[in-house]
């Protein structure tokens, strides 16, 4: 099988090229091999390379540049989706597609499940969710997997960003009043191969099981890592970002559980496998 994996230097791209590589025929490409918010030139390069399947990780994914550029974000989020969608429609490839979270509102009390319905808070979400419904829409053999709070060993992300800070400063404040899902790209990239192996299309949650704060997500990377820093809880009211974020977006993997028997390990398991793979250094290579 010939799998393209658009968003090929991003931190799950990378995570996906390196697992189904030993499995398919793989073409990671990036901006500079395809820029998904040229309609024409994303078709005609699909068509090009025909493959069987193509895995969407390209995306804007900086919330508050959403927020500030909210045309580009629906360009790339929401239209760019929609590009590789059409192209998928005409070869009669099939489509995976990676959302998030985010198109949420954060006033459940449980879990979202797939069914749930979404409620996006800003124009991160919004875009990420006009792209699902383009998706959807527009194809019949597509997976949508909404993640959260994703993080791996390429790029930067929330593990680096504290860990280099707590090496600068003596205190760090950290919100506490967000809740989530941490997610490891390694288990989510084995997700969508276990996915791709099956007929089951259709929309579903994949994000590591349990929950935390931000602030609890800091305390364990810093417990984890023996590393003396002083973290002080704060609320979002206090710590005063240009996008709003929902205060719980913890999802439940139900469809996944249902279709595959598939449970995803403890977000505090994976932290730990991650961090222990950064310090062995294997292939974890920045």
């Amino acid at each position: 099988m010939r799998v393209l994996i658009t968003g090929g230097k991003g931190q799950l791209g990378i995570e996906l090229k390196y697992l189904l590589e030993n499995y398919y025929e793989v073409y990671a490409w990036d901006l500079e091999e395809l820029d998904i918010t040229q309609r024409e030139k994303t078709i005609n390069e699909i068509r090009s390379l025909d493959p069987d399947l193509v895995i969407n990780c390209a995306a804007y994914t900086d919330v508050d540049g959403c927020e500030e550029n909210a045309d580009l974000a629906y360009k790339i989020n929401a239209y760019g989706a929609r590009n590789i969608a059409v192209a998928c429609q005409e070869i009669g490839s099939i489509m995976v597609h990676i959302s998030t979270d985010f198109v949420f509102d954060g006033n459940n009390d449980n879990p979202y499940i797939e069914s749930d319905q979404a409620n996006p808070l800003n124009i991160y979400g919004k875009s990420k969710l006009i792209g699902e419904e383009f998706v959807s829409n527009l194809l019949d053999k597509y997976f949508i997997i909404r993640t959260a709070w994703l993080y791996g060993a390429h790029g930067d992300n929330f593990i680096h960003t504290m860990l280099r800070l707590a090496n600068k400063k003596d205190l760090l404040t950290v919100v506490d009043d967000q809740i989530g899902s941490p997610t490891y790209t390694k288990d989510l990239a084995l997700v969508i191969k276990k996915l791709i192996a099956t007929k089951l299309y259709g929309l579903y949650h994949a994000s590591n099981n349990g929950q935390c704060s931000w602030y609890e997500f800091a305390k364990k990377i810093f417990e984890y890592t023996n590393t003396n820093v002083k973290v002080k809880p704060v609320t979002s009211k206090e710590f005063i970002r240009t996008a709003t974020r929902p205060a719980y977006s913890v999802l439940k993997n139900y469809s996944l559980e249902e279709n595959l028997n598939y449970k995803m390990r403890d977000w505090q398991e994976a932290l730990k496998d991650y961090l222990n793979s950064k310090n062995e250094g294997d292939r974890y290579e920045n």
